[in-house]
Order: C-alpha cells, then structure tokens, then sequence
C-alpha cells in the first residue's frame, strides 16, 4: 500500500504522499505528516559507521518512500543529492560543528531542495494532471538560493523566489537573481513576512489553483523535511567512526521556521540514537516563548545580523508539536534558548579567537546554546548551517579578519542579477502569476 499523509490539523484527512508532496500545504491550512513513521532496522543503525553518506542516504529514503520511486531511480536522486561530504568539525572538548553548507549555495537547506527537486519532478510528471509545476517560495536568503539552484533547468517546472528586497544582502541575492530561465526573483517591497503572506494568499485562492500547479519547496513540503534527516544519522556514523559513545549525544540546532528541528524529531522516531535537541533562537523567539509559557503567539519578525532566523510565525510549529505528541513531550525532547545580536557577536568573536574556529551567526548562536546546556558526561553536536562567506561583511566586522569567497559564490556575484520588481499586495502577485500560466 502506497504510504499516506495526513494533515496536522485533522489526522482523518488523509491523502497519498505523493497528492502531499505536490499540494506543499494541506487544504485545511495544516502540514502533511507521515501516517507512520517507522523505525529503522537496529541492524541498520549498528552499522551505519561502515557506510558512506550516499549509502546511509539511500537506506534512509527506500526505508521512507521506497513505495513510489523504484530503488534504482531512488539511488539516483540520491547520489545527486548528496554528492559531497559533510565534515564533523571537532571545536573543543566534547562539542563538535556539523557542517552542513558543502553543497552548491553553502547552506544546509542544499540538502533537502536537491533531494526534493528530483523526486517532485519524478512524481508530478507521472501524476495524471499535466501542465507547468509552479514552485512559489518566499525566502530572506538561503532557502531561495537553494531552491532556485535545485530546480534551474528542470524541464516542466517555474520557480519563482519572492525576497524582501531591502533585507536579502547582494551576496545572498546573487545566488537567485542572476540565474534566470525557469527561475525568476521576485523583489518584493516589504519584509520577509509579507513573502509569506503572498505565498500564503496564493495557497490560498482556490481559483488560481483550479488553473495552475501551485506547489511549495519550504520546509513546509514534507518532501523538505525527509531528506533532511539524512545528516542527523551521517553525524551519528561519524561520530561512531571516531569512538564515541552517542549515547549521550546532544544536538543544538538554529531555529526560525523549525523545518531543521521537525527532521530531526522525525529521524529520532526513525531509530536515531540522540537524548535530546537544543532549539536556539534569536529575538526572533516564538518558539522559546511556547517552550516558556505554553502560548504560541506569532508577531511581526525582527531584523538580525542572523537573517535566516528572523521568523516571526515558525511555518513548522505545528509539526513539531505532532511529531512529539504534546507540549509536555517536547518539553522533555527539546530544551529551548533564545539569544540577541549581542550575545552572537560575543560568541563568534570568542569562538574564532579562543578556538581559533570561523562560526557565521547562524551556527554561533547554536553553539552557545549547546555550551549552556551540555553536561560533562554528554556529546554536543551543533550544526553550522551556512559558510560564514554567506554574511561576509557581518562576519568580517565582527571577528576582524577576512572571510574568502568561495568560487560558487564569486561566480554568482560576477553575473548580471535581473529581479522582477513587486508590491507587497496580493492583487499585483495574482496578475503576475497568472501571466504565467
């Protein structure tokens, strides 16, 4: 049988994983969560230190949805996926940087845009309704360049990034701007949340979507959020391979949307051997302030030297909750933490001259939060999610020294960007889209 998804909102409404992956959101608003989430062979899980990436990858994804994509072509989209390693950076005693930003736009999110471009596009060209796939997808940075570069070139799908046009660095909006042909950058004149809701209002129109194949490649797509889980156990068999007992192992992650958190609650209720998570944000904190108060409260997003964090409603919320049962389980699988710029400033700048490590923001304020919260008898890792190249000016200004530009970065800034300009209303967005179709 086929797996099926429901919606977080009502666990009756039930549909295939692959109407799932090509809907991105439920209709009644809610997210897709597996109907069943089974656990990996032990066997598996004992061995996976003899296991290279793609292999662990692979046995990851046919054990999830070896159902509906044959093992051959599965291995395929894989080995394209994962096609570089991700290095277990020992920082001091026991903590160690996972860092996840080897793919091709130096962020994590490379991973599961990848993963999920090949096997939307596998599925929805076998589905019976026919026509362009539109992937609209609101971004402050990484998850637009890593989408757009996932999706570039792909036969029978548009993307179309829409980015806050006064908050995306030049560094950050080459990586989407410049790349023209299916994908096209929507420079929209508001903030990050005003992307959203133009994302969201689209979702939303029923008639747009009667005509058009609306689809999403946030993390709110459980095609994002699968693959994703594919690092947790890499940094497991790691880990293994250097002798250490992950018995007591800690993850510390940097949290905005909770897409990253989402996977990893998802690869534990897979078999994966971690004692707990450690969810950091910035001031951007609606998730700490749940974790707190038991009130989940969106407000507008704050600006931050960490703009992938500046989320002011988290699309994952929840999933999370799903994925833990209730409040009081996640309260004991996932310790929450909160830090302004002034403590990431203080953090990278202690990092890079007590440890002699480079951290961008983004994975300065995890490992903070992992310092704070590890015990002596336990092994952190925390994932550092984008090269520090990323933000360079924030992160010269702060350590004092120069932050090389890689060459898929240096490429991208010497190409000519093209934006479309937009309006933050939702009236000028649906004319756009439907000169698309």
């Amino acid at each position: 049988m086929p797996p099926t998804c429901y919606s977080t909102r009502d666990h009756n409404a039930q549909v295939t994983l692959v109407q799932a992956i090509a809907r991105g959101y439920a209709p009644d608003g809610g997210l897709y969560m597996p109907s069943r989430i089974a656990r990996l062979p032990q066997a598996f899980i004992d061995h996976m230190s003899q296991m290279s990436l793609p292999d662990i990858a692979f046995a990851i994804a046919n054990h999830a949805i070896g159902g509906i994509v044959a093992a051959t072509t599965l291995r395929r989209i894989v080995a394209d996926t994962v096609n570089f390693p991700i290095p277990l950076v020992h920082t001091m005693a026991n903590r160690f940087a996972l860092e996840l930003f080897h793919g091709p736009t130096l962020n994590f999110k490379d991973v599961g845009a990848r993963f999920m471009a090949r096997t939307m596009v596998y599925l929805m060209r076998r589905a019976p309704a026919r026509g362009t796939i539109h992937v609209i997808v609101a971004t402050s940075g990484d998850t637009g360049a890593a989408v757009a570069n996932s999706f570039y070139g792909l036969d029978g799908v548009r993307v179309h990034v829409l980015y806050p046009r006064d908050e995306v660095n030049e560094l950050q909006q080459a990586q989407f701007t410049t790349l023209g042909g299916n994908v096209t950058a929507l420079a929209v004149n508001g903030t990050y949340d005003d992307c959203k809701a133009l994302v969201a209002a689209a979702f939303d129109d029923e008639e747009l979507n009667r005509h058009m194949r609306l689809t999403t490649a946030t993390s709110v797509n459980i095609a994002r959020i699968l693959p994703q889980t594919f690092y947790y156990f890499d940094a497991v068999a790691q880990l293994q391979r250097l002798g250490i007992d992950t018995s007591q192992l800690v993850i510390a992650i940097p949290c905005a949307n909770l897409g990253n958190l989402a996977s990893g609650l998802m690869a534990r209720a897979m078999g994966l051997p971690v004692k707990r998570f450690v969810a950091v944000e910035n001031a951007n904190n609606i998730f700490y302030n749940y974790m707190q108060t038991g009130r989940f409260t969106p407000r507008p997003s704050v600006s931050s030297i960490a703009p992938a964090l500046d989320a002011g409603n988290p699309a994952n919320f929840e999933r999370v909750v799903d994925l833990a049962g209730d409040r009081n389980r996640l309260l004991k699988l996932v310790h929450a933490y909160s830090y302004d710029d002034a403590d990431i400033v203080q953090t990278m700048q202690q990092t890079y001259n007590n440890e002699h490590y480079l951290v961008d923001p983004h994975g300065a304020i995890a490992y903070r939060a992992l310092q704070a919260d590890l015990s002596d008898n336990e092994t952190g890792v925390f994932l550092a999610t984008a090269h520090p190249a990323k933000l360079k000016g924030t992160v010269e200004r702060i350590v004092g020294c120069a932050v090389d530009v890689p060459a898929p970065l240096a490429r991208s800034l010497a190409t000519i960007p093209h934006p479309v300009p937009m309006t933050s209303g939702y009236t000028a967005f649906r004319r756009y889209l439907t000169q698309q179709s």
